[in-house]
């Protein structure tokens, strides 16, 4: 019995098919305390742990001109060898030698004759440490589920993190029998675009006021994107997020995106721009929505700033209730039409859309994998639609990560140090004397629907 991708999850692969410079591999970055196990007895560890997500050991296996969604099948020749790979860094083994061995990583795309994912492991860091990079494609799992399969391959198992089977076990593929030959697909296909088209009306109704909303001015932050790719983070104490959460009544998704926006309001600054109300959008994907919210890139001040944050995601997230209509699309109509559609928006130019920023829960305590500590766990975001710089947030430990890839001319350095000298600006309002602090207790880094 074979399980078949859903419609939505099949349109990841036409985004990558129509730009061959897009590469959606996510992945997550665990540095831990050395000293690293040896090679051997690492494979033999992991192959334990990875054997819980069956998923691991499958390939897709497509349809003649796409008429149907891809199935998932049994990777005959799978070899955990092929995907647990071992890499020294170069230089010192500081974090700008780790980042630049990530970016080379994540500019790769994923073999899809073979199951889609892979781990690093990085050895030579400074201080005796090393890393593990999971890297995987979202047709296997989200962001979030991500994080969880690391913390699924940590020494605590289960307790903190799982092996899901895709990106959403609650939706997943569904089971069918057989193979349909090219006439029963082509039946089955026409039958799903009569159920489907009152849906998709209304749908793409919604899709082409959303690609409106991304037609704008070419700024240095957006277009083709190119093979290469930048990766940097941030760190800043979870203690201050939560303070500045606290004295200001906000969360701390609004925070983060204050605090990216501010950096992005001084990049423009420098290059000689003067940023406007409506220069620049982000977007932010939920569950089950993409929110595009106008940054306030032109307010200087960075309470004034945070509070408009706030209000805008609050603001965007009730108008996202009946869901994102491009994701309505891909899930109502059949897989051909989600296939030109999905690869006509990919070609869309994405202008004063310049980042996707999404949220990412970490594991909820400390982890050990083989022993050796995890000291931090990064995000990497996908980057795809022309965005040149995506951005993930993630809160392990008492540290609150930003991990920032870009196109490799998109200065995604520079967006890193300007937001933890964002988070420090707020920081120093939030302690002025007279403000009052206000209890929130239960507050969680992410509020995704």
């Amino acid at each position: 019995m074979a399980e078949h991708l859903t419609p939505l999850d099949a349109s990841f692969l036409h985004v990558e098919d129509a730009d061959r410079h897009t590469n959606l591999g996510m992945g997550a970055l665990a540095v831990l305390d050395g000293p690293m196990p040896d090679h051997q007895t690492l494979l033999s560890v992991l192959g334990e742990r990875i054997a819980a997500c069956p998923r691991f050991a499958q390939r897709l296996r497509r349809r003649v001109f796409d008429l149907g969604s891809p199935d998932w099948v049994e990777d005959r020749d799978f070899k955990l060898a092929n995907h647990v790979c071992r890499i020294a860094v170069p230089g010192t083994g500081g974090d700008d030698d780790l980042f630049s061995v990530v970016a080379e990583v994540m500019a790769w795309r994923l073999d899809r004759d073979r199951p889609l994912w892979e781990i690093w492991v990085i050895d030579g860091l400074s201080d005796g440490r090393w890393a593990m990079l999971v890297k995987v494609h979202p047709c296997i799992a989200d962001a979030v589920a991500t994080v969880h399969i690391l913390a699924g391959l940590s020494d605590e198992g289960p307790a903190h993190g799982s092996m899901p089977r895709s990106a959403d076990d609650a939706e997943s593929a569904q089971p069918h029998t057989g193979r349909p030959g090219p006439l029963q697909a082509a039946a089955s296909w026409a039958a799903d675009a009569v159920t489907g088209m009152a849906h998709a009306e209304r749908a793409l109704r919604g899709a082409a006021e959303f690609a409106t909303g991304l037609l704008r001015p070419v700024t240095p932050l957006n277009g083709p994107l190119t093979s290469r790719r930048r990766y940097t983070a941030a760190q800043v104490s979870a203690a201050d997020v939560d303070e500045i959460c606290q004295v200001f009544d906000v969360t701390p998704d609004d925070v983060a995106l204050a605090a990216l926006t501010e950096s992005y309001r001084n990049m423009m600054v420098r290059r000689g721009e003067q940023p406007k109300p409506d220069s620049l959008r982000t977007l932010v994907p939920l569950r089950q929505a993409v929110l595009l919210p106008r940054l306030p890139v032109d307010q200087d001040n960075p309470v004034v700033r945070l509070r408009m944050v706030h209000h805008r995601l609050a603001e965007a997230t009730a108008g996202a209730v009946g869901g994102n209509p491009l994701a309505t699309v891909a899930r109502t109509v059949p897989v051909p039409v989600t296939a030109w559609a999905t690869n006509l928006l990919s070609r869309l130019p994405q202008r004063r859309l310049v980042a996707l920023a999404a949220n990412v829960p970490g594991p909820g305590r400390p982890l050990q994998i083989m022993g050796s500590r995890v000291s931090a766990v990064l995000p990497i975001p996908p980057l795809a639609l022309q965005l040149r710089t995506g951005a993930a947030i993630l809160r392990y430990a008492d540290s609150v990560f930003f991990g920032i890839l870009s196109d490799y001319g998109a200065a995604g350095d520079e967006l890193a140090r300007g937001v933890e000298a964002a988070v420090h600006r707020l920081l120093v309002r939030s302690r002025r004397p007279g403000r009052p602090i206000r209890d929130r207790r239960g507050l969680a880094l992410v509020v995704n629907n």
